[in-house]
């Protein structure tokens, strides 16, 4: 699958490149073409109960490693950003906090960057009155670019790194803002998540003690801003030298090039660090003791 070949199938028949992908997926799985936006309206509503659930009970995770950032970044006051990307900050980490407590989130495309889409998803909606209709169009486009990433390389941080998970978000929430803001940029909305996943390129995935905590949660804030960044750089007409079709291919492999430490084991990186290894002791000591 290649989004440059949706892209110029939309351009060349005038057509909203939304419909091109709900007809791709029509042809590909025999389901009917409206299923992708139903599925996509399902899951943006699923996005605001988990994000609700959130703001009404902060759980700790299991580790007690994290719970409470989201918190202290709804309770600041920002010196350098703006109303719109602290909340989406927010927002990223809570729903990353959520799934670290053992809450009911959206995977999207996993459940360790679930926070990056629906940061951007709930700031859209919060801040330019974007219509559920109109956020899922959206999301199945992100969707289109997810899986041409998952063809081409990964999506599973086991496989490829952190690059895959939080990497993947960032370049589908990309294309989000650049298809609300403008549908027809379709140069933008090539380059977007080209730009997005060139700035991931080679994260590896270290977890501390294999849970989906540190730096995990962290990192979902960092791939909301990197999204907004590239889809701000694409809209102004800053395009990406290397396709994003071919940018996801060398994802894939530096994936493969990885070590299996740093992928997801738990075995390298800053899970290696002394804190991290004292932090990982102490938690297996409050456990058996318990």
């Amino acid at each position: 699958m290649d989004f440059r070949k949706l892209i110029d199938t939309a351009i060349s028949t005038g057509t909203d490149l939304y419909e091109i992908i709900a007809n791709w997926y029509m042809l590909e799985s025999g389901a009917s073409s409206k299923e992708p936006l139903d599925f996509s309206k399902k899951m943006i509503m699923a996005m605001l109960k988990a994000y609700e659930e959130r703001r009404k009970e902060s759980v700790p995770s299991l580790t007690g490693w994290t719970g409470n950032i989201a918190e202290k970044l709804r309770d600041y006051t920002p010196k350098f950003l703006n109303e719109r990307l602290l909340y989406a900050l927010e927002v990223a980490i809570s729903m990353a906090e959520h799934n670290a407590s053992m809450g009911k989130i959206v995977a999207c495309p996993t459940a360790g960057a679930c926070g990056v889409v629906p940061g951007i998803v709930l700031s859209l909606k919060r801040f330019d009155n974007v219509s559920i209709t109109k956020l899922s169009q959206a999301l199945v486009i992100a969707g289109a670019v997810g899986e041409c990433i998952k063809e081409k390389a990964s999506i599973s941080g086991a496989v490829a790194g952190c690059q895959a998970e939080i990497g993947t978000a960032t370049a589908m929430a990309s294309s989000i803002i650049v298809y609300i803001t403008d549908s027809t940029n379709y140069e933008a909305l090539y380059s977007a998540p080209a730009l997005a996943l060139k700035s991931l390129m080679g994260l590896v995935c270290d977890p501390v003690g294999g849970f989906v905590e540190v730096p995990c949660v962290k990192r979902n804030a960092f791939g909301v801003s990197i999204a907004y960044t590239a889809a701000e750089m694409a809209l102004a007409g800053i395009k990406s030298l290397i396709p994003f079709d071919e940018v996801a291919e060398a994802m894939g492999k530096i994936g493969r090039s990885l070590p299996e430490s740093l992928k997801e084991t738990g075995e390298g990186g800053i899970a290696a660090t002394p804190t991290a290894k004292k932090l990982l002791r102490e938690f297996i000591n409050r456990s058996d003791n318990r």
